[in-house]
């Protein structure tokens, strides 16, 4: 059984998406699948899986009512998937206690299933990171923006912030440094962890092994999500190099997806992507992804070496560019058979337009941000 989280820096990046479709994908190959809605307090996983409003779930599980965990299991309409809802309406779900996590996390591991796909809520709470924890091979989903990317990079990096609380005890000699960084809020996330890496070192040997150890077996896998050119897809190198030289972890392509309007047309009609309209680019990309978590469940989820993680970057800067070039021909069939007009063509154009306005005002943004910050910095 293969644990597969999946996260995101920051909400609108169409994980829950990517989360329902792959399990979807995975289940058409026979493999028997459990997908777990755990963005507990905004769960709504069942509506893109077309399900009503369940009447119990991990809510229910939660609060005690004499419900076992596989009690909440729910059947699909598709092959070889049961579902785990949220249950996002009942109160406190949202703020696990720690034992209640604990008992989660152990119900998780023992449910039988080929694949558990978690379906996390967005953000860097620390029981986000650690239900992702719970597999070293975590799925990350983000987008070709400047903000989603570095949200993307901050949710590993808290992740690696998170090992480091597993493998130091609190009551050892590294505790009180440890309590020393946390104590400085967001200055926290501008600490270089090679630095302290050392000094913590020298305080406590052992636990410093065992990070070491830990950090070593924790290669998470990115999707780019909601490409609109090819040279979106370049983006995700500059994570890996971020996570290379800032956090000590490899980061591993797992596949790109070009946005489509017709995710939203699915939605609408209580359908997955991958249902509606199978030979979709968008539900092609998924399939492929899908391949690739098989392929890793066959070679036992073992890190690949330095070469197979920089062919997986190769490999999706060319499934970028043939997804492109798919999905530019698929507009012309269309445009010819007559079922696109050419008012259809320039509201589209005018859609790209204004995402690329929306796009530069929020670099400018940053931009004067920095600039700003820099500034500051000198004047001190």
């Amino acid at each position: 059984m293969q644990i597969l989280p999946v996260a995101s820096g920051k909400g609108g990046v169409g994980k829950s998406l990517v989360a329902a479709n792959l399990s979807i994908a995975l289940g058409q190959t026979g493999r028997t699948v459990i997908l777990v809605d755990l963005d507990l307090g905004g769960s709504n996983l069942h509506t893109i899986l077309g399900i009503r409003a369940p009447e119990t779930g991990l809510g229910t599980f939660l609060a005690g009512k004499g419900k076992a965990l596989e009690d909440t299991l729910i059947p699909t309409d598709y092959d070889n998937l049961l579902f785990i809802p949220g249950d996002g309406e009942i109160p406190g779900a949202a703020d696990l206690k720690s034992h209640q996590k604990r008992a989660l996390m152990r119900k998780l591991i023992n449910l039988s299933a080929d694949y558990i796909v978690l379906d996390l809520g967005s953000g860097t709470g620390l029981n986000t990171l650690d239900f992702f924890l719970l597999s070293s091979r975590g799925i990350i989903v983000t987008i070709p923006t400047l903000t989603a990317i570095l949200n993307a990079y901050l949710f590993l990096k808290n992740s690696v912030f998170r090992l480091i609380d597993h493998s130091f005890s609190a009551k050892g000699p590294a505790g009180p440094y440890i309590r020393s960084l946390k104590s400085q809020g967001a200055a926290l996330q501008r600490t270089y962890i090679p630095s302290i890496l050392p000094e913590l070192r020298v305080l406590d040997p052992e636990g410093y092994e065992k990070f070491v150890t830990q950090r070593g077996s924790f290669q998470p896998l990115l999707v780019m999500n909601l490409l609109e050119d090819p040279k979106d897809g370049e983006k995700a190198a500059k994570i890996r190099r971020s996570c290379v030289h800032y956090l000590g972890v490899d980061l591993e392509h797992l596949g790109v997806v070009y946005r489509d309007s017709l995710q939203d047309t699915a939605l609408s009609s209580g359908l997955p992507i991958i249902i509606y309209k199978p030979q979709a680019v968008l539900s092609l990309a998924i399939r492929r992804i899908a391949d690739r978590v098989l392929e890793q469940t066959a070679d036992g989820m073992s890190l690949p070496d330095m070469d197979e993680v920089d062919e997986s970057y190769h490999t999706a800067d060319l499934e970028a560019e043939i997804d492109f070039d798919t999905k530019v021909q698929y507009m012309k069939d269309l445009l010819h058979t007559g079922a696109l007009s050419e008012g259809d063509l320039v509201e589209t154009i005018h859609m790209q337009q204004y995402e690329l306005s929306r796009l530069r005002k929020e670099n400018q943004l940053l931009k004067s941000k920095i600039v700003k910050a820099a500034e500051a910095g000198f004047s001190v």
